[in-house]
């Protein structure tokens, strides 16, 4: 062992003395860390930065000083964002001596965020938004109107100074740029003039490629999404999108856009392909988002799926002790307590879809990861539900002696889609990211509020919600015995015990097990075709679950009935994945789900019975693309001649014309006496083996999304509750009726 008092003789290589610490400055750190700042220098790090300064303009609307923002998109890859606020100050900041601009776009914690008299509730809250975008720049030039007239001033990576450009009208950071001499106040440059009352800001800047990695790549979804999220934030807030990078249509400048004050906020985005909304040269696509309705019209945006109730509205304020560091009139910060005001604005309503969708904001930031105010709310309202169905066992037939029965917050949060805001100065966010609300103060507010109104409307209480909160507890008890179903049998949905396990159906023909990343679920129509189909499948990786006529409507259906029919439950349990907000796609026991019912009306009207059952309780099978609809033929056609023992199988009436007028082109016999298939009995086992079953030479229809959602729609209009849409379409469609069409 080297003895502790052992000299070391690399002294000169381990020396370690002041000279060795580097000292960052200003904006450099930002540089040097922008992780610490921006979270990440990949595409989440190029968005956050236009969020930073788009936040900056909306903390001006909810000041009450901001009405209208533009958002530009230029061709080279910067971006302005200008807004009708009242304009950075321009006067100079007594402490630094420097213009306001200038201590704003430069100094870190710099703002009049931290005091208590020009914003009481913003999104940006530590004083850094403007300053790291400006670090992390090659260049960023700002205009503000003030006093009637236009200063300007320019960055390069931060640092204050003028750029040269050849051509003013196309600035870029490729420009000359002019440094300014280190410790010498910067002044602003008095560029024009306004008219005496103008105000606002327009920052335009180019992102540094230095910084960020050669993934970053900037979303305009994202940037729509955001916009119109803040719309709907900020009622009254108009906010316009502009991308040149668009080819030229139009012939109206941006300029020329006019402010539609009593718009509504249904028609929120406008197609650029429309006449009436196109812009004129190099702003090809124009975007503009105006709400008013606030969160009870974001609540509708996003809900999916048939509504079970109304949007429901809780809001209302209250206030909190909390202790912060204040300024004194010396410059020093000391610990005092200050009372807060906490306004809370939610909006909520529950649909027969099984996904959650919560959205919860402070002030206009977004919080992703929740926090004190999201806990608030979940907690008073799983609390009130629950006093509710106790109250109410008998007629919901809940067991209350069943210690198992008890409603949990999934249940009450399956198909619930709401949007939690609150307003708050100063709120404590994890991280600068501000993805998690720390506040602790906020939840008992927030949780006391919904505990009041909320209570008033779960129980029917108010005036006009008896109706809807019955509608409304019916699905959440529903929901509560699917998963305490779904527990009871989920090991019995396990392909393992699929054989021995005497809960599966007795008319499920299974296929050997071992095949499950090839083993295929055929539903089919009927008993008759069921027999066939079993001659004609390979029962090595083939299964057959017969059903009986048309399934349950579950568009109209609650989940408690949709589990009771003895169709749809053999569907769920054959599958082995569950149900709803308990499906488990890696529980699947076949890689194909293929519906196999006749080319014919009645059949096509199961195909669509099916895929709602599928596209409302299985979804993720048809997201991941294992959903299929098989295509039986209608016409067999049989040659004569010397091709006598050949069949040519068509699809379509028009196939069959197409098919007869090319043999009678090229002279081919075939028999005038055309077998037309009504149902797939019909078929012999090698007919259906060879065009509808076999991999080999059969056709499959993949299901998409998209074919789910439009089936779904469809029949939510033609088959569920609502009788006044459903006859406007087909007084609507009248004209386009086509007795041929129909299967007689």
């Amino acid at each position: 062992m080297r003895p502790v008092n052992q000299k070391r003789n690399m002294a000169t290589a381990e020396e370690y003395d002041a000279k060795d610490l580097a000292v960052l400055e200003g904006l450099d750190a930002v540089r040097k860390r922008p992780g610490m700042y921006i979270g990440t220098t990949d595409s989440q790090g190029l968005m956050h930065c236009l969020w930073e300064i788009i936040d900056n303009s909306v903390d001006e609307a909810l000041a009450g000083f901001c009405d209208r923002i533009v958002v530009t998109l230029h061709t080279d890859g910067s971006i302005t964002v200008a807004d009708n606020g009242r304009g950075i100050p321009v006067d100079k900041e007594p402490k630094t001596g420097l213009s306001g601009v200038e201590v704003v776009m430069t100094k870190l914690h710099a703002g009049a965020k931290f005091g208590n008299s020009s914003y009481t509730a913003v999104g940006g809250l530590h004083g850094v938004g403007s300053s790291v975008v400006n670090a992390l720049s090659s260049r960023l030039d700002v205009e503000v109107d003030r006093n009637g007239r236009t200063y300007r001033m320019e960055f390069h990576q931060g640092h204050p100074g003028v750029y040269e450009d050849a051509d003013p009208d196309h600035p870029s950071p490729e420009s000359k740029f002019v440094k300014t001499r280190k410790r010498r106040p910067t002044e602003l440059r008095e560029v024009g003039t306004v008219p005496s009352g103008t105000t606002g800001t327009r920052i335009r800047y180019w992102l540094d490629p230095e910084i960020f990695n050669s993934t970053a790549v900037f979303s305009y979804d994202q940037l729509i999404d955001r916009v119109r999220q803040t719309s709907f934030l900020v009622p009254g807030l108009h906010i316009v999108v502009v991308d040149e990078s668009v080819p030229e249509t139009g012939d109206a400048s941006v300029d020329d856009l006019q402010e539609t004050d009593d718009q509504q906020g249904l028609d929120d985005r406008r197609d650029a392909d429309d006449p009436q909304h196109a812009a004129g040269p190099g702003h090809a696509r124009v975007e503009e988002f105006l709400h008013t309705g606030g969160v009870v019209d974001f609540v509708d945006f996003l809900s999916k799926g048939d509504p079970v109730c109304d949007i429901w509205h809780i809001h209302g304020d209250d206030t909190y002790q909390e202790e912060t560091q204040a300024v004194d009139e010396n410059g020093d910060l000391h610990a005092r307590m200050v009372e807060r005001d906490c306004g809370v604005d939610i909006a909520l309503r529950w649909t027969n879809d099984y996904e959650t969708t919560i959205r919860s904001f402070v002030n206009v930031v977004s919080t992703p990861g929740g926090g004190t105010h999201v806990d608030g709310f979940l907690t008073a309202l799983t609390r009130q539900v629950r006093k509710t169905v106790e109250a109410n066992a008998r007629r919901l037939k809940v067991n209350l002696k069943d210690s198992s029965t008890r409603i949990e917050r999934d249940d009450v949060m399956t198909g619930l889609v709401a949007v939690v805001t609150v307003r708050i100065a100063e709120p404590q966010f994890q991280g600068q990211t501000k993805d998690v609300l720390g506040t602790a103060q906020v939840k008992p507010i927030v949780a006391k509020l919904t505990d009041r109104m909320f209570g008033e409307l779960i129980t029917g209480s108010k005036r006009g919600y008896k109706e809807q909160s019955s509608r409304v507890l019916e699905k959440i008890v529903g929901e509560m015995h699917a998963r305490i179903q779904a527990r009871k049998t989920k090991e019995v949905t396990r392909r393992k015990n699929a054989l021995e396990s005497a809960s599966m159906p007795s008319k499920l023909s299974d296929c050997m097990p071992g095949n499950d990343d090839v083993a295929e679920l055929f539903i089919v129509e009927g008993d008759s075709a069921l027999g066939t189909a079993k001659a004609a499948r390979n029962s090595g990786f083939q299964a057959l679950l017969p059903i009986r006529g048309k399934i349950l409507n579950v568009q109209k259906a609650s989940v408690s009935q949709m589990l009771a029919n003895k169709e749809c439950g053999a569907i769920i349990q054959v599958v082995g994945a569950g149900s709803g907000a308990t499906f488990d796609l890696s529980q699947a026991r076949y890689n194909k789900i293929i519906m196999m019912t006749d080319a014919d009306v009645d059949g096509a009207h199961i195909r669509i019975l099916l895929l709602t059952l599928f596209y409302r309780y299985m979804r993720p099978l048809i997201e991941a693309g294992h959903v299929y609809a098989a295509v039986p033929p209608l016409h067999r056609i049989a040659l004569t001649g010397k091709r006598r023992g050949e069949y040519i199988y068509t699809y379509s009436d028009d196939e069959l014309a197409s098919q007869l007028d090319r043999l009678r082109r090229e002279r081919i016999g075939f028999d005038e006496d055309i077998q037309r298939y009504k149902g797939l009995g019909e078929m012999d086992a090698d007919q259906l083996a060879d065009t509808t079953m076999d991999p080999r030479t059969r056709m499959l229809r993949r299901i998409r999304m998209e074919d789910a959602e439009q089936a779904s729609g469809i029949f939510s209009l033609l088959m569920g509750d609502e009788v006044p849409p459903r006859k406007a379409f087909i007084v609507k469609n009248a004209d386009d009726f086509d007795r041929s069409k129909i299967d007689t």
